[in-house]
């Protein structure tokens, strides 16, 4: 049975406060996926609509090898309820940067947001790495999809 799988994905990730009184990252429940990321600012900061703003988080980290990334998503709650999105779609944080980790949010709303010190701003997740070898080549084996791009496979939204 899928859901009896006992999977064990434990990582190692060394970690700096490289602001006095940051709260470090945190799993919010039992089951998240991903670490709560907070605003390490002192004061309010807000964001008129369409603004963008690279916000501390008070932390580095140091991956274990190039075969790890941290990835940076929004919250879907933020996003949701307030338009609070990442301006760089989904973070990259490569296994050798060694400084603090910000996170560049947008405000898509029609109305100010305000974050405040220690408010949870995005959740963060490592991922595996597979490291590729290009191997140029002169042809493509085909495939019935082919060079068809964006609608081409029938799955339309409407």
């Amino acid at each position: 049975m899928e859901g009896d799988r006992t999977l064990n994905h434990t990582l190692t990730v060394r970690i700096k406060r490289v602001r006095e009184g940051t709260p470090l990252p945190y799993y919010a429940s039992a089951g998240a996926a991903g670490l709560d990321l907070v605003a390490a600012i002192d004061e309010p900061l807000t964001l008129a609509p369409r603004a963008r703003h690279a916000v501390p988080t008070g932390i580095a980290l140091a991956l274990p090898g190039r075969d790890w990334v941290a990835l940076v998503f929004a919250r879907s709650g933020l996003a949701t309820r307030a338009g609070l999105a990442l301006a760089n779609g989904v973070g990259v944080i490569d296994s050798d940067y060694r400084g603090e980790v910000l996170v560049a949010v947008v405000n898509l709303s029609d109305e100010p947001i305000t974050i405040r010190p220690h408010d949870r701003i995005a959740q963060m997740l490592f991922v595996p790495v597979g490291v590729a070898r290009l191997l140029e080549v002169d042809e493509l084996d085909a495939t019935e999809r082919g060079a068809g791009g964006f609608g081409s496979t029938g799955v339309r939204a409407e």
